[in-house]
């Protein structure tokens, strides 16, 4: 555990080398990278934080916009003792690891975004078919109603993203799901989880205001999505170049959504190349 700036945050930390920071996403925790931590530690130091409202760290009532959450991880890399990192971020830690780049490039060497495009363009892009697939956002962001329903059947709500989100409809396996079902089922973590899609007013105003400014991301970019996933249905690496200079990416096959569980190894082939 560590604190940083009043909020206490749950880590693992394992191997030796250039800094790697594995930041996961929604409906998960840190866990998610349990299949691809002990290759990555063979040449990195491999952080994989549990960003603030999610598993064991703690679950503020304030600060999910994705500048805060970006502030959280640059605090603890730094009170670890390393001056940059490279980045990979998953759904929710994405879009964190996304804005850290933009507020602190000199902190990340390399960012590698797993199946999202920006926050910005999901907004801008909002159609019948993309608002169809993302439905969530819109309901996860209003006041306490997603509580109240979701609250009477974490499990079941929890279990059909991972079932309609994977490639073989399989769904994760059942102790992977039962240890992300207890984590929402911690006090304060449903209403953590959907704070962090509360917050798009604020990331939006931030992403436009970047955006308009000609701010793009400087340091190498790896973009990968799942081929059954939905942001297969985008042109993802024409709208990605659209906000970084380097961008070089890959759709995984016979994969969905949640990468680092449904094809380790193939996410592994991939970030050996980029990270070097």
């Amino acid at each position: 555990m560590a604190t940083v700036d009043g909020v206490r945050l749950h880590y693992t930390i394992q191997g030796d080398g250039p800094l790697l920071v594995l930041l996961h996403g929604w409906p998960q925790t840190s866990h998610c990278w349990r299949a691809v931590i002990g290759e990555l530690a063979t040449r990195h130091t491999v952080l994989t934080p549990d960003l603030r409202g999610y598993g064991l760290s703690d679950k503020p009532v304030s600060g999910y916009g994705k500048r805060r959450m970006a502030a959280d991880m640059a605090g603890l890399v730094t009170q670890l003792g390393f001056e940059s990192a490279a980045v990979v971020g998953h759904d929710r830690g994405g879009r964190v690891a996304h804005r850290w780049a933009l507020d602190r490039p000199a902190q990340v060497s390399r960012l590698a975004v797993l199946d999202i495009l920006p926050t910005r363009e999901m907004f801008r892009r909002l159609d019948a078919s993309v608002a169809g697939g993302y439905w969530h956002w819109l309901f996860h962001m209003q006041p306490d109603l997603p509580e109240r329903l979701v609250g009477h059947d974490v499990r079941g709500y929890l279990e059909f993203f991972f079932e309609r989100w994977t490639y073989e409809r399989a769904g994760l396996e059942p102790e992977a799901v039962d240890a992300y079902v207890r984590a929402f089922s911690r006090p304060g973590a449903l209403r953590a989880g959907f704070d962090d899609y509360r917050a798009q007013e604020e990331d939006l105003a931030l992403d436009e205001e970047d955006y308009l400014a000609g701010r793009r991301l400087s340091m190498p970019v790896l973009a990968l999505w799942g081929a059954a996933g939905l942001p297969a249905r985008l042109p993802m690496l024409d709208i990605w170049r659209d906000y970084a200079h380097d961008v070089t990416g890959a759709e995984i096959p016979g994969c969905g959504h949640f990468i680092a569980e449904e094809r380790p190894e193939s996410l592994l082939a991939l970030l050996r190349d980029f990270l070097g």
